[in-house]
């Protein structure tokens, strides 16, 4: 249990910046800029400390850098309503590239937390992908979500911003705590 909690606060401190943007960024236009300024600055300490890598690292990076620019320096409108749905499609699109390409991006985060010589185990690898997938299929739901809140459709706003922060939540519980299922099953079986 130990270990899933402090997996569990790896992937919080891994998803800072973005998780700093979902909460301040809501309200008013200074609470954006703000929030872009904050997940902006956290990115790049946490690359520069190497306290985050890997996928969602340059992501950051790229959305929050050019979200700034477009929001802050030119006050640019089309961008301001549509900045959920930009931030959860394209962390939807790099998760699906990810596995795509064969190198799902949660691996770098369980590099950290598994001995070397595991990196190339199929297990390990399929864990990972299963991982990446869920968190695919969760930025893909909450881009819909963000797509449905800025149009107004169907719920109040309050009901998009509920199901995408439990998506959320759900999925980083999912997280932490699939590592070990599949281990205690392959623990449990008997060996031929």
């Amino acid at each position: 249990m130990k270990k899933q909690i402090m997996s569990f606060l790896k992937l919080l401190l891994g998803f800072g910046p973005w998780l700093a943007f979902l909460f301040i960024a809501h309200g008013s236009l200074f609470r954006l800029k703000l929030a872009l300024i904050i997940a902006l600055v956290l990115s790049i300490i946490m690359g520069v400390t190497r306290c985050n890598r890997g996928v969602t690292l340059w992501v950051g990076l790229f959305f929050f850098s050019s979200a700034s620019l477009a929001v802050i320096v030119f006050n640019n409108m089309w961008v301001v309503k549509h900045i959920g749905l930009g931030a959860s499609g394209l962390l939807a699109i790099s998760a699906w590239l990810s596995i795509i390409f064969g190198k799902p991006f949660t691996i770098e985060y369980a590099k950290q937390e598994v001995d070397p010589s595991l990196w190339n185990n199929p297990t390990f690898i399929k864990i990972n992908m299963i991982i990446s997938s869920a968190w695919g299929l969760t930025f893909t739901i909450n881009a819909i979500l963000a797509w449905g809140k800025m149009e107004k459709l169907i719920l109040p706003e309050l009901g998009y911003e509920i199901i995408s922060y439990f998506l959320l939540i759900t999925t980083s519980v999912f997280t932490s705590w699939y590592p070990d299922h599949v281990q205690k099953k392959i623990r449990n079986t008997p060996h031929r």
